[in-house]
């Protein structure tokens, strides 16, 4: 009887569950339907919980709630309930790739770029087709493991030169050893080789420090090496390590030298965590004292001219397609807008000179800077106090005066020593100063370069960058600061031919661009073609007489539009065309669609700056205040920008950003096209209208060691590859073809294209066949696009004025082709994804 009795009570809770789980099902749907995410979610947890076996059937539903309940927290900045609710859904779909990738969204989107690469890379493990995740991971890894790591470690030279020098160190007594600044643990692993006793090492980041453990257990060294996941100025004695150690490497500098803080981190060292310094003069054995590899840095300057860095830090015209620039607006980029600011912002930009587009001209002789002695703690103290010094440069042949360029020779020691000048086969690139608001940037033999030099925010600063023409007879020291005169009148020409900033900076309108933005300003063909297609596209639609005597290409009467508008508009004005340039960043074209005739032109400028240095431009062109209105301002949310501009009104004419300066499609582009496609008023277009993606095959040796370390034979027999390698991207971007060491093997290829007004023409995948014109090894197929605003106007992102870089797709291995092969491409576009694979 008790049998039966239990018998009962468990077929009584079974029907009672499936009665709660019906239910709740039911009540799930119709919360779902009532678009009452949260309440089904928490329906389908229950529902899921109590019965685990309709996991399957209810997937896919519960997928749908979660995503749409996480966005409302999202909306709401609910995001902690956000990731709680990731956090339920994961434990119930451990191995669903679908929920992991989107996790890394939301976290990637929060800023937490660690977290969001292991559930990518989760997600892509789990499938390995998944393009969402694929895309995301690429995406992330370039954040996480900068792509310097793939360079340095295949320089063998660079590698085998801090070999010799730590080898040198440890056997002549540095026994205890602190790397700060590990990345993958190769300059520690280089300290126990050589025989080191106790070797130390940190890194701040995640995704390095995680990188870095692999690395040292594969090489059987875990027992040896004790990695720290800690900034070396946290690290405290005897908490983190026993005592003070009598060696510190590292290589925290970047192309300016002090950019990664290795002043700051080696003032904390020699004060709390390395050995005393050896007295100067005293044979005293290497052991009982500490030291520093490097020991020390010779810094290195000389101006140059260079057309491609300035055409991405000084905009070059007073007129851009027919729009006059006010000289009421001066434009600058970044590192000249922050020179006297207190923001601690990179003051330089960075550049491989061996390899930029069109080369560089030396302006005049290399010249030393300054040296730092980092065995001195007291000189490293005194440099973030030090006063600013005057440095002058004489000029030993005429030109344009660009930039100030950088480098430095890192002493190891005594012996060894790595240089990363211009002239040298490095993989390090040079710190570039762009010269910015001078009157004239000429300059010949006999005149010389003015600068002033500081240590501050932990970077090397040359500003108040002028030039002093020959005739002056001035002489700059910049060794005690002082000018030497002669008399008053010699002071007064002196300061006469003293080329400083202009003196309407004063009153002017300061407008700070990307330096991307600044070389689309000088694109002189990417405006006139989008003047010539916008007008084609409005008089089609406006036939009147204004638009028929319109100067499209320049070379016409020259009228005078808005008084021809004035006129009209006494008998009948026309109603205006509406236009919406939704392109990203600082964008002329609203205001060149204003000079074509009767329109509303509608900008999607964001930063407040930039939407002042529109309108006095705007007026400087006698604009009426409507013709330019700033369409965010008209929204409540940015995500909905594509939107009518009236609601009786449509678009004549939409401006999408499709390409990236990197070199990428845009992301959602597509999306966005079709968006806009329901947009427009009839027979008005989407710019551009379609797009051709072009590629070839080339051999090149610098791609494959910009994309993966090569083996174990350039990091000196240390397995580091396979693990760094993970976070390899197959695509490489902001590449300048021009300059790009390889050797082409087929003539260009259509690869593909996409159709922004016709998505009927578009394929998401594509097979196409290349001839090989050349022997050789297939390492990458670099592309490239002809984005046609229509039939009749087109622009090459591969073409010379153009603010465009392109990017290569990498082969994880080399392909022999001898002359008259024919290999098959696979070209596939996922979102904003192309990837193209060979197919053998």
């Amino acid at each position: 009887m008790p049998n039966c009795n239990a018998k009962f009570h468990r077929g009584g809770r079974e029907a009672s569950r499936r009665e709660l789980v019906s239910r709740s099902l039911q009540s799930a749907q119709h919360c779902l339907e009532e678009q009452d995410f949260g309440t089904a979610y928490a329906h389908y947890l229950l529902v899921l919980n109590l019965a685990p076996e309709l996991k399957t059937s209810v997937k896919e539903t519960f997928q749908f709630t979660l995503f749409k309940w996480a966005e409302e927290l999202d909306s709401l900045a609910r995001t902690q309930d956000l990731l709680n609710c990731y956090e339920q859904a994961l434990e119930l779909y451990p191995n669903d790739e679908v929920i992991c990738n989107s996790m890394g969204e939301h976290l990637f989107r929060m800023g937490f770029r660690d977290e969001a690469a292991g559930y990518f890379h989760k997600a892509v493990k789990l499938n390995p087709d998944f393009a969402d995740a694929k895309e995301n991971f690429y995406r992330v890894a370039n954040w996480l493991v900068e792509r310097w790591h793939f360079i340095m470690l295949n320089d063998a030279k660079r590698n085998l030169t801090y070999l010799k020098a730590i080898e040198k160190a440890v056997h002549s007594g540095c026994n205890s050893v602190l790397d700060i600044g590990t990345g993958t643990g190769i300059l520690s692993m280089f300290a126990k080789k050589a025989g080191a006793s106790c070797v130390y090492a940190c890194e701040l980041s995640k995704t390095m420090y995680e990188l870095a453990r692999d690395v040292v257990a594969a090489n059987n060294m875990e027992r040896e090496i004790k990695l720290l996941h800690l900034k070396s100025l946290d690290i405290e004695i005897p908490k983190h390590i026993p005592e003070r150690v009598s060696l510190v490497v590292t290589e925290t500098v970047d192309a300016g030298l002090f950019g990664e803080g290795i002043v700051e981190s080696l003032i904390h060292a020699w004060e709390h965590l390395l050995l005393q310094p050896k007295p100067k003069d005293q044979e005293i054995s290497t052991g009982d004292y500490g030291r520093v590899i490097p020991a020390s840095a010779t810094v290195f300057g000389m101006a140059v001219e260079c057309k491609e860095i300035r055409r991405h830090h000084r905009v070059g015209m007073q007129e851009v397609a027919g729009v006059c620039l006010s000289n009421s607006v001066q434009f600058f980029s970044p590192t000249y807008a922050f020179a006297g600011s207190e923001e601690t912002v990179e003051p330089y930009t960075t550049e491989k000179l061996s390899r930029i587009p069109g080369g560089y001209i030396p302006l005049t002789e290399p010249c030393q800077v300054m040296t730092v002695d980092f065995n001195d703690l007291q000189e490293l103290k005194s440099l973030a106090t030090r006063k600013p010094w005057k440095l002058s440069l004489p000029v030993t042949e005429g030109g344009i005066l660009d930039a100030i360029v950088v480098w430095f020779v890192l002493q190891l020691d005594d012996e060894h020593a790595l240089s990363t000048s211009p002239s040298e086969e490095t993989c390090w690139e040079q710190a570039v100063y762009p010269v910015q608001g001078l009157l004239d940037y000429s300059v010949k033999t006999g005149d010389t370069v003015m600068m002033e030099v500081c240590c501050q925010d932990c970077y090397l600063k040359i500003q108040k960058i002028s030039s002093l023409t020959s005739e002056c007879g001035m002489d700059f020291s910049d060794r005690d600061n002082t000018l030497s005169l002669g008399n008053e009148a010699e002071l007064c020409n002196a300061l006469a031919g003293l080329q400083t900033t202009s003196k309407q900076a004063g009153s002017s309108q300061v407008c700070v661009l990307e330096s991307t933005e600044i070389a689309l300003l000088n694109d002189v063909p990417y405006h006139e073609c989008f003047k010539a297609a916008m007008s084609k596209v409005l008089l089609s639609l406006n036939p009147s007489k204004d638009l028929q005597s319109m100067d499209v290409d320049g070379h016409g009467s020259g009228i005078n539009l808005q008084e021809n508008q004035n006129k009209g508009s006494l008998d009948e004005a026309p109603d205006p065309l509406y236009i919406l340039d939704v392109s990203e960043g600082f964008s002329l074209l609203p205001i060149i669609a204003g000079k074509l005739g009767p329109v509303r032109a509608y900008s999607s400028v964001e930063k407040e700056q930039h939407q002042a240095a529109l309108n006095i431009i705007s007026e400087a062109n006698h604009f009426p205040k409507e013709t330019l209105e700033f369409w965010l301002s008209h929204l409540e949310e940015e995500s909905v920008v594509l939107q009518r501009p009236k609601s009786d009104k449509l678009w004549s004419i939409i401006v999408l950003d499709v390409i990236e300066t990197s070199g990428l499609i845009q992301q959602e582009v597509m999306e966005k096209a079709a968006i806009s496609r329901c947009l427009l008023h009839s027979g008005g277009k989407i710019f551009p209208q379609y797009v051709l993606v072009y590629g070839m095959l080339v051999e090149s040796e610098s791609l494959l060691l910009e994309s993966a370390v090569q083996g174990t034979e350039p990091t000196l027999g240390f397995n580091i590859a396979p693990f760094i390698n993970q976070f390899k991207v197959p695509v490489r971007v902001y590449l300048d073809l021009s300059t790009l060491l390889c050797v082409p093997l087929s003539n260009p290829a259509e690869l593909l294209r996409l159709d922004l007004m016709n998505p009927l023409l578009n394929s998401p995948s594509r097979e196409v066949k290349v001839q090989i014109c050349k022997s050789g090894r297939v390492t990458a197929i670099p592309f490239w696009y002809h984005i046609h605003l229509d039939e009749d106007h087109s622009l090459n992102t591969s073409g010379e004025s153009s603010h465009w870089k392109q990017a290569a797709v990498v082969l994880d291995e080399p392909i022999p082709v001898q002359v008259g092969d024919e290999l098959v491409l696979d070209v596939q576009h996922h979102k904003s994804n192309i990837s193209i694979t060979v197919k053998r």
